[in-house]
């Protein structure tokens, strides 16, 4: 009876050690998963947005602000995973040098959009930040 009631304790030990490392693991996947996203897209749309004709005029490396907001936008929601709620504030975007600093925050529950009743705040469970500078060889 001894041995049955060890048995049974480490095979509970065994399937909890494996919820948390699951849990975890989910948690830092979504989190590389959600930097690198917001990285590359920030990157390509940068450089779709590179205003051409003043480089062309007078070597002026520039961006155009709506066409940026636009491109990655539409690069954003191509490759974000369907089962996240994301809100993107782009606080900050420099045509001349060019320069975007943007906050992409996620939550899996779909709950998020009800404030909570004492406090009216919303809870995200990723918060990225990015600061980009435009690297160009041109």
């Amino acid at each position: 009876m001894k041995e049955s009631m060890w048995g049974y304790a480490i095979m509970a030990l065994g399937l909890f050690a494996i919820g948390i490392i699951w849990f975890f693991a989910t948690v830092t996947r979504t989190d590389q998963h959600n930097f690198n996203l917001l990285r590359e897209t920030v990157e390509a749309a940068m450089e779709d947005s590179l205003d051409l004709a003043a480089y062309r005029k007078d070597s002026t490396i520039r961006i155009e602000e709506e066409k940026f907001v636009e491109n990655f936008i539409r690069r954003f929601s191509e490759n974000a995973d369907l089962s996240n709620t994301y809100v993107i504030e782009i606080y900050d975007v420099n045509e001349v040098p060019p320069k975007v600093s943007m906050r992409v925050s996620s939550v899996k529950s779909q709950n998020f959009l009800l404030p909570n009743k004492e406090n009216d705040t919303f809870e995200f469970d990723i918060v990225n930040n990015i600061d980009e500078i435009i690297e160009t060889t041109y």
